[in-house]
């Protein structure tokens, strides 16, 4: 008859709930973004002040019901690929894959405009180079009606990253509201806006407000109040696209 965990492997885990949740964090402020060696497994923590986000492919479980595995994965790894690209050339440091979704993080000055151009550019890539690819080398995709799109969430404030799991098998997590926040509006479908951000982050943006030449347009619209994980915040969407 099946009675669950052993006693022997239940005791373990109540004695290390109890020394995570008993102990006190041995918390340093963060310069740099850590890797993982950076951050003591047992209650380290790095304290930084950065700008958090996520790029999440729309409608995976569709393109993961209705192709085959290996076009799945071309799709997805596509998309990832030239998420990633973006993120890195704009200076952030990407610290979790989710599926078909990506985390970064950027810090130091310049992080707002830094992210928001960030988030315009994956738009470009997304809409302007990965989806016609796609649809030219995967004849499946198109013909049955999928659409490459995604969605962008930005926040910014303080967040904790700690090492989840145990000794040979953990990793990194942010933990705080701005990452929270970013991945919550990163799910958002919307067509056509494809970047949400934060009144935070709108506020401070300086080169990634208004369009670069003589006319100078404003990139984003709003505020609006949106409801984010049972919070009303106020929030701006921009369907605009920038070539890296």
């Amino acid at each position: 008859m099946y009675r669950g965990v052993s006693v022997g492997l239940a005791d373990e885990i109540r004695k290390a709930v109890t020394d995570v949740v008993c102990s006190d964090w041995d918390i340093r402020k963060g310069t740099t973004v850590p890797e993982k060696e950076d951050v003591k497994l047992k209650n380290g923590a790095v304290e930084l002040d950065a700008v958090y986000l996520y790029a999440d492919m729309a409608d995976s479980t569709g393109l993961a019901r209705d192709f085959s595995r290996t076009t799945a994965a071309k799709v997805m790894r596509s998309y990832l690929d030239a998420t990633c690209r973006v993120i890195r050339a704009r200076g952030g440091e990407i610290r979790s894959f989710d599926g078909d979704r990506v985390m970064a993080i950027f810090i130091g000055n310049g992080r707002y405009d830094a992210a928001a151009r960030c988030a315009l550019q994956i738009n470009y890539v997304v809409s302007q180079i990965v989806r016609p690819k796609v649809e030219d080398n995967l004849p499946s995709i198109k013909s049955k009606g999928f659409i490459v799109k995604h969605c962008v969430g930005i926040d910014a404030g303080t967040a904790l990253v700690v090492r989840g799991g145990v000794h040979g098998t953990n990793d990194l997590a942010s933990v705080g509201r701005a990452p929270n926040v970013a991945a919550k509006l990163s799910d958002i479908r919307n067509d056509p806006w494809r970047t949400y951000i934060t009144q935070i982050v709108f506020n401070r943006l300086i080169d990634a407000k208004y369009s670069k030449g003589s006319k100078r347009e404003l990139m984003w619209e709003g505020p609006y109040s949106r409801d984010v994980g049972g919070e009303n915040m106020t929030v701006y969407k921009s369907s605009w696209r920038s070539e890296p």
